[in-house]
């Protein structure tokens, strides 16, 4: 990038908003629109930049089980700052089948998210997306579902999501949200292939139907594996810990330390959607946990 654009790019930055969601204990910072595309077997996918998540290490989101100062070193040994954790909001696209398919629909207009900059970077519209899979209903991965005006942001899309997951969010999510996209909720059974060439994966602890969604493609597979795992650094270096974001802690430590062990013996490719964008990498065993290996350009 020519150094002028590299200015442009930080001065846009510098004025964008922050959004201070104080009742959900994080901060928000909008980003600048990015698309990264790349192939899985016969498949084109693109991973889409929405938002950034500034999470204060107070002890309340990541090793809640941690001694004082743990998660600080963690950080620390891995050259971050140790008192806030930044996690990425990616969502990705999938083309498939004749389907135009987004996992997860990011943090929406109020959060400022730049889902739909991002998408039209690909030359998407957003009528053109037929399928929406939902791994879970919290605020980060479901507001963007709706537009600036209210109404749907991807207004021709079915919207799926696992039949614990749609029963939970009509009772737990937001009233304005749940009736909005109510008639466009198809839900399912975990486990169950909801578009050609992605299956529902089960993943317990998050939320009650939290689900990943494995791609495949001609012998290739991804795997997304929506909130198993949060920051990059301490749920791979420490992922016995238990965490704050999980409605069942010791469930969700259960499901992240076996699907661990599982992608880095495989050596699938995973997408992290609060991974650093694009998200798109490799499991990898070290020993006492686990590590990061972003996939080659």
């Amino acid at each position: 990038m020519r150094p002028a654009a590299v200015a442009s790019l930080l001065l846009s930055l510098v004025f964008l908003p922050i959004v201070h969601a104080s009742d959900e204990g994080f901060t928000l910072a909008p980003v600048a629109p990015a698309a990264r595309t790349f192939h899985l077997g016969q498949l084109e996918l693109t991973a889409l930049h929405d938002a950034q998540i500034l999470v204060p290490n107070d002890g309340k989101s990541f090793g809640t089980d941690a001694r004082s100062g743990e998660v600080a070193d963690v950080l620390r040994a891995a050259g971050a700052p140790p008192g806030e954790v930044t996690l990425s909001v990616n969502v990705l696209l999938v083309k498939t089948g004749g389907h135009i398919v987004l996992l997860d629909a990011g943090t929406g207009p109020e959060w400022h998210g730049a889902l739909l900059a991002s998408l039209k970077l690909t030359g998407v519209a957003p009528g053109a997306v037929t399928d929406i899979l939902i791994t879970h209903s919290h605020g980060d991965h479901v507001n963007g579902l709706l537009a600036v005006n209210a109404g749907l942001a991807f207004a021709n899309a079915r919207i799926h999501m696992s039949e614990d997951e749609w029963e939970w969010m009509k009772t737990k999510g937001s009233e304005h949200l749940v009736t909005s996209i109510s008639d466009h909720v198809v839900s399912f059974r975990a486990g169950e292939t909801v578009a050609p060439g992605i299956r529902s994966i089960p993943i317990e602890g998050h939320t009650p139907g939290h689900v990943g969604y494995e791609v495949t493609s001609a012998g290739a597979r991804l795997r997304d594996v929506g909130d198993l795992v949060h920051s990059s650094i301490i749920s791979l270096a420490r992922p016995q810990w238990l965490n704050g974001f999980d409605r069942d802690a010791d469930g969700g430590r259960a499901a992240r330390l076996s699907m661990l062990a599982e992608l880095a013996r495989t050596h699938e490719l995973v997408f992290a959607p609060h991974f650093p964008f694009p998200g798109i990498g490799y499991i990898v065993s070290n020993g006492t946990g686990f590590t990061w290996q972003p996939a080659s350009p």
